[in-house]
């Protein structure tokens, strides 16, 4: 099922999304991970589209949507973005799903808006990141170049980053996260900015431990059982937190645990949001 594109106007810049299911059925918003696109949840969106309204959004300076001019990529200014588009966008209590950035944006949502969404699942992530996962995902980032060569140049770069991957899954990450300089070099589809800060370290880490603990709804923790960014102690700790948490670990997984393990991230989805 491809999705349908969409766009929308928040707050002064403008957002893609993509949508996928009847506009009638329950919705369930999907947020990508630090420089990822909403097209990686398209192996997810489809499958789930039969039961839900599925949005998934480009969050500003990622894949199709606005850059930001001031650079503003704070998780609170991301996480007002989400309040704005739920706003126009969801007027009944939704389903929201977020992995790794996304999921810090969705506990910031979640923790200040605890009416407005109906479950939550937090995907690889957790109120604070352990330093060695934080250290390796900004060093990544930060050490990429600017523009690629070729698609072969891309898939080698994120195939050494991403190995659990099928070939067909990362090409597709591939297909949507670039786009085509005149000189025919490849570009990556978000905000340059973001790797400076990542080069400069200037991190964007609050404490979301307080905005956790406001969070009324059922909320599934998934957590790839080899991640170094959420930490088994940190999500024991979540589950102590939250009023109604529940926690699946995903063998032979990382940190990117949809693309890792996709047929076990759908069940474990299915399974909690269709109770």
């Amino acid at each position: 099922m491809e999705p349908r594109e969409r766009e929308i106007e928040l707050g002064g810049l403008r957002f893609h999304y993509l949508e996928c299911g009847r506009a009638v059925a329950p919705s369930l918003i999907l947020l990508h991970g630090f420089t990822g696109h909403a097209r990686t949840w398209d192996h997810v969106a489809a499958p789930l589209a039969d039961r839900f309204r599925v949005l998934a959004l480009d969050q500003r300076g990622h894949g199709d949507s606005d850059w930001a001019l001031d650079g503003d990529y704070r998780i609170a200014s991301m996480a007002r973005d989400l309040a704005a588009f739920a706003d126009v966008l969801c007027p009944a209590p939704f389903g929201l799903v977020g992995l790794s950035m996304g999921g810090r944006v969705a506990m910031a949502y979640a923790g200040s808006h605890p009416r407005r969404v109906e479950r939550l699942i937090l995907v690889d992530i957790g109120p604070e990141i352990p330093p060695d996962g934080f250290t390796r995902i900004r060093t990544t980032v930060g050490n990429i170049p600017d523009e690629l060569a070729s698609e072969d140049q891309a898939y080698l770069l994120l195939r050494a980053a991403s190995p659990r991957y099928s070939e067909p899954l990362l090409r597709h990450r591939i297909k949507h996260g670039f786009h085509r300089l005149p000189d025919g070099r490849l570009a990556w589809k978000y905000d340059k900015v973001l790797r400076a800060q990542a080069r400069e370290d200037r991190r964007d880490v609050p404490d979301l431990w307080p905005d956790l603990a406001r969070i009324d709804c059922p909320t599934l923790i998934v957590r790839g059982i080899e991640s170094d960014v959420l930490s088994p102690q940190i999500a024991k700790r979540m589950l102590e937190t939250l009023k109604d948490g529940r926690l699946v670990e995903i063998p032979d997984a990382g940190h990117t645990v949809p693309g890792d393990q996709p047929e076990a991230f759908l069940a474990a989805l299915r399974t909690f949001l269709v109770p």
